[in-house]
């Protein structure tokens, strides 16, 4: 019963853990990029790939059970590679309108800087799911 759960924490945990390890040769890594949003590869799209594949593989793909969780899956997909990036691009924009208005103190204190990296590339995506898939078909040949 535990191999519903641990398979998509362990597959959460490598590919937050590629993040932090990729981030680290760019910069100082920070508590903040171990559940950062973007960057290579894709730890939410790790999580539900790695529920939906473990799901398959110990109830069979006709289970009910496997077709809830590969909407789920599709869904958080889908929007990781784009409502999120939609919303990067508003940020991007807002922190621009934000920056121009230089002489209003109002919104520069009012206003935080906007998240311009939230969504995920395609190949941030499908690494993040191979890791996933990868995860639950080594947890389920072993358990």
């Amino acid at each position: 019963m535990y191999i519903y759960i641990l398979a998509p924490i362990i597959a959460f945990i490598i590919a937050q853990g590629t993040k932090v390890l990729l981030r680290s040769f760019k910069r100082k890594v920070t508590l903040h990029d171990v559940f950062a949003y973007s960057d290579m590869p894709s730890g939410h799209t790790s999580v539900v790939v790695g529920v939906a594949s473990i799901i398959g593989f110990k109830l069979g793909i006709d289970s009910p059970i496997f077709a809830v969780a590969f909407v789920f899956a599709t869904i958080v997909i889908v929007d990781a590679i784009g409502l999120r990036n939609y919303l990067g691009q508003h940020g991007k924009t807002l922190n621009v309108l934000v920056k121009d208005l230089k002489e209003d103190d109002f919104l520069d204190n009012s206003y935080p800087k906007q998240l311009e990296k939230i969504g995920h590339t395609p190949l941030q995506v499908l690494v993040g799911g191979t890791i996933g898939f990868l995860t639950s078909l080594l947890a389920w040949l072993l358990f």
